[in-house]
């Protein structure tokens, strides 16, 4: 056993990390990135050879705060120090949980005064879903085209794409799909619809914003026949937009918000927040109603904690908007069909997939980190840490033009 042992670690020796990580780490695509980062601070990344990149979408709009903030850093190794993974979630108190969960809620709009840890944003979906449909004893919902909220299997089943669907059916049932923006297909929403799932801004769609006059008539609708509306802002939350939450800019307020990605400063983590009323029905009939061992983990909540302060005191929200007009300006090419933005989150629109696939190989060659959205791959993801500079915006959209050449 012993020299079987010792055979394996001679043969990966001999091996290097590339062929390793194509050996023994599931792949997602026949094609990944498979760039070995060793390093992250910031907006920068250094890789095993010393290649610097200027990071341009955060994780997918995780590291908000850029990668290692040294007060999550610092935060981390403080809770290292006190305790880690003790109890299933939930049952002892927890002062990172409860901390953070203060924090969130005293920002939030009253109503949404309860919050859920998960571990990721797709369990925030189901637990918000099960939520839903055990308040209201309904079962039918409603979701929308294009939309994307994770991928197991009740999130997948409120995915807008037949394309990622198709080959794990059969789903959910009871699930229809309106056109985001669509007046006439508010009508699928009726009596027995549970709830509505929708995100406030649709990321993977290549940043589609809702009109002001839809999400107000969706938000009504709901009222009327008692639907529970869920606003997804898993991707969007936490400034990306320009303001904490997106749900602000259009003065409405859903039942159910959904988080994750930034939520945990660059840790595991996701939640699900909701009005006590509400969340109090998972706690009992049955009792357990939903349940996760490690969602809310102490360090993951702590790094969220240090995470959200940092946003807030070092007023990087405030800066948003001055970003996006500074990467408006320098993003013009002929190449280019059309910028969409929501504040650091933008979708620079080419003529094909094959022309973006291009440019953004370009660019990685180049140093700059960029990659492209699922129901739009025409189109380059701009969503940058929102710390980074005038002169790093500068010198990427510098790389995307020379890219484009």
């Amino acid at each position: 056993m012993l020299q079987h042992i010792c055979d394996i670690c001679i043969h990966s020796n001999h091996m290097n990390q590339r062929e390793l990580f194509l050996q023994h780490v599931a792949q997602t695509s026949p094609a990944p990135l498979a760039l070995e980062i060793v390093q992250a601070e910031g907006c920068k990344l250094r890789d095993a050879a010393g290649k610097e990149y200027l990071d341009l979408i955060a994780g997918i709009s995780v590291c908000n705060v850029g990668h290692r903030h040294p007060k999550v850093v610092e935060a981390i190794k403080q809770q290292l120090d006190q305790y880690m993974h003790l109890l299933v979630y939930g049952e002892f108190i927890q002062t990172p949980q409860v901390q953070y969960a203060k924090l969130l809620t005293d920002h939030l709009p009253a109503s949404l005064n309860t919050v859920y840890f998960t571990n990721s944003g797709t369990e925030a979906t189901e637990g918000a879903m099960k939520l839903a449909k055990r308040v209201t004893g309904r079962t039918q919902m409603v979701a929308f085209k294009n939309s994307y909220h994770g991928s197991t299997q009740g999130a997948l089943s409120v995915m807008g794409d037949e394309y990622w669907q198709n080959a794990y059916r059969p789903l959910l049932p009871g699930i229809s799909h309106a056109g985001y923006n669509s007046f006439d297909d508010l009508e699928l929403i009726t009596a027995n619809t549970a709830c509505v799932i929708a995100e406030t801004i649709q990321a993977e769609a290549g940043v589609n914003a809702p009109l002001h006059e839809w999400i107000h008539a969706l938000r009504n609708r709901c009222n009327e026949t008692g639907t529970l509306l869920i606003l997804d802002e898993i991707q969007c939350g936490f400034g990306r937009n320009g303001s904490l939450w997106a749900f602000e800019q259009f003065g409405i307020v859903p039942d159910i918000l959904l988080l994750g990605k930034a939520l945990g400063g660059g840790m595991p983590l996701g939640a699900f927040i909701a009005g006590k009323e509400l969340m109090w029905k998972l706690t009992e009939n049955p009792v357990l109603g939903h349940i996760t061992t490690f969602g809310g983990h102490p360090v993951c909540c702590a790094a969220g904690l240090a995470a959200m302060q940092v946003l807030l005191q070092e007023q990087l929200i405030e800066q948003v908007f001055e970003k996006e007009i500074l990467f408006r300006s320098l993003l013009h090419h002929p190449k280019i069909k059309a910028v969409r933005s929501r504040g650091l989150l933008m979708a620079v629109e080419f003529d094909s997939f094959e022309t973006n696939k291009q440019v953004i190989d370009a660019c990685i060659t180049n140093g700059v980190l960029t990659d492209w959205f699922l129901f739009a791959a025409q189109c380059m993801r701009i969503a940058p840490p929102l710390t980074i500079s005038a002169a790093e915006i500068e010198q990427a959209c510098a790389v995307i033009l020379s890219s484009a050449d």
